[in-house]
């Protein structure tokens, strides 16, 4: 059987992982295959044409599994519904996620290769828009928060809302409440903070409060859709990627 590379293999029984295919290549035998038997003609001889002697087959091992898909992308873009995510990767990768401007468009994971020069690339996962309560499954919950897990370095893209009460830096603080509620080593990943939408002059105005109040992180101002910013926003999710030595072969 082919299985996507990310799969994890688990017991269902035991609920335990029995292998992570995580190399492109690899192998596993999960369950060996019976012993085939030999019937009578296999021991037939010159006096005895047809014996009554057969060997049986023994049985195979039988093992109930479930495979969980993980994807393993260098680069998760972190945000709320509408913060931009798939017109970004969308023009800075070939991948062309759904763009609308209602909320969920990206029902599920998008990956998108860039290409830094003739040798090194990495992949960037446009995950589906993030809300309150993911941690404990609302929304896509688990189905999107699973696929963070193998991710080198996160890059939180928020914007101003038209929800009262919403601020970028509000939203930051709940993505990365969200993701530390899942798995609080999510929390010790490098990231980077990205204002979305920047071709919007109140969105713009917030960049420097936001930078401010964010200490532990770079912060950035873009606009995909004018490309204001895009470049900058590259340049450093490389030169972390460069620091951790995360990086992707390019597709041949």
């Amino acid at each position: 059987m082919n299985l996507p590379v990310g799969t994890e293999v688990f017991d269902d029984q035991t609920q335990e992982l029995i292998v992570d295919l995580c190399e492109p290549g690899q192998e596993f035998l999960l369950a060996p295959g019976g012993l085939g038997g030999r019937g009578n003609v296999h021991f037939a001889t010159a006096a005895h044409r047809s014996p009554d002697y057969a060997q049986p087959g023994r049985p195979g091992q039988e093992l109930e599994v479930h495979l969980v898909l993980k994807l393993l992308a260098d680069v998760g873009l972190v945000g709320f519904p509408n913060a931009g995510k798939s017109t970004f990767v969308s023009r800075i990768s070939r991948a062309r996620p759904k763009i609308a401007d209602y909320p969920f468009t990206t029902l599920q994971p998008h990956l998108g290769v860039v290409s830094v020069d003739t040798e090194r690339s990495y992949v960037v996962a446009d995950m589906p828009g993030l809300i309150e309560g993911a941690a404990e499954g609302a929304g896509l919950g688990h189905q999107f928060l699973r696929h963070l897990e193998r991710t080198a370095l996160f890059v939180f893209l928020v914007t101003q809302d038209m929800t009262p009460g919403r601020t970028p830096l509000s939203d930051f603080l709940a993505l990365r409440s969200e993701l530390g509620r899942y798995e609080p080593e999510l929390l010790e990943r490098p990231f980077i903070v990205v204002l979305s939408q920047a071709d919007r002059p109140e969105v713009a105005e917030l960049y420097e409060d936001l930078r401010n109040s964010i200490k532990d992180a770079p912060v950035f101002q873009m606009s995909a859709v004018t490309g204001f910013g895009v470049d900058d926003v590259l340049h450093a999710i490389a030169a972390q990627l460069e620091a951790s030595g995360r990086w992707s072969d390019l597709p041949r």
